[in-house]
């Protein structure tokens, strides 16, 4: 999907086989994601598939995701029938989808699947919060993934949020992680900087309150910073 699972996955085994792997880790200590590209027909697929787990070199893929709802009808539920059958042959452990639309959802749990999505992965913060994807995915057991839920930095200076970080103590960027998991979100921040990343993480020592969440559930302007396929055919 990346063209980067050669490199993690290498990075990820050098590292376990390392001396900086201090604490011990396992492969089954490591979560591993990846995507398809593209929906098109099962073959091709489940033909990426395996090619993602060989690239990767980890032996298996923990999650699994179909990257969008482009390609239509046909070929989204094809794809998943490919999903299903590399969780069936051991090759990935979990199954989900990334951009899906309720309509999307709804179209793929009519069809009867042998696996239910157990992931969507979409853009959710404070200012695109999606309430009504979110809530139907938490309806139904579909752990949600919050991509760019730190709005790329673009809204890091607003009022409400530099008013919050400064009662809370923290960082703009702690308090949008934190916003994430009490609504029951995986958020995912990006950072290429070490010292960000730690930071990032460091969320447990304080809660955001009722009125606190209310202000920010308020920031909702639909903000997409990236793509939004949400409505594809």
């Amino acid at each position: 999907m990346y063209e980067n699972e050669k490199d993690v996955g290498s990075t990820i085994l050098n590292h376990l086989s390392s001396k900086d792997n201090s604490s011990g880790l396992k492969r089954e200590d490591i979560h591993y994601t990846t995507k398809l590209s593209n929906n098109s027909s099962y073959d091709v697929a489940r033909k990426s598939i395996k090619q993602s787990v060989e690239r990767c070199g980890l032996g298996y893929i923990d999650l699994f995701l179909l990257h969008s709802p482009y390609g239509g009808k046909t070929a989204r539920l094809e794809s998943w029938k490919a999903v299903e059958d590399a969780i069936a042959d051991g090759e990935v452990k979990i199954g989900g989808v990334s951009n899906y639309g309720i309509k999307h959802l709804q179209e793929l749990m009519a069809s009867k699947p042998r696996v239910l999505p157990a992931v969507n992965q979409i853009e959710v913060h404070p200012f695109n919060t999606r309430t009504e994807i979110t809530s139907y995915c938490q309806e139904h057991d579909i752990v949600v993934e919050a991509y760019a839920p730190l709005v790329r930095a673009w809204r890091m200076k607003h009022p409400v949020i530099a008013s919050l970080s400064n009662k809370y103590s923290c960082t703009p960027a702690q308090l949008l992680v934190r916003w994430s998991l009490q609504h029951g979100y995986v958020p995912l921040p990006k950072s290429v900087t070490k010292s960000r990343i730690v930071e990032n993480g460091e969320v447990s020592g304080f809660e955001i309150d009722a009125d606190g969440m209310n202000q920010m559930d308020g920031l909702d302007e639909y903000l997409v910073t990236d793509w939004d396929p949400v409505d594809a055919d």
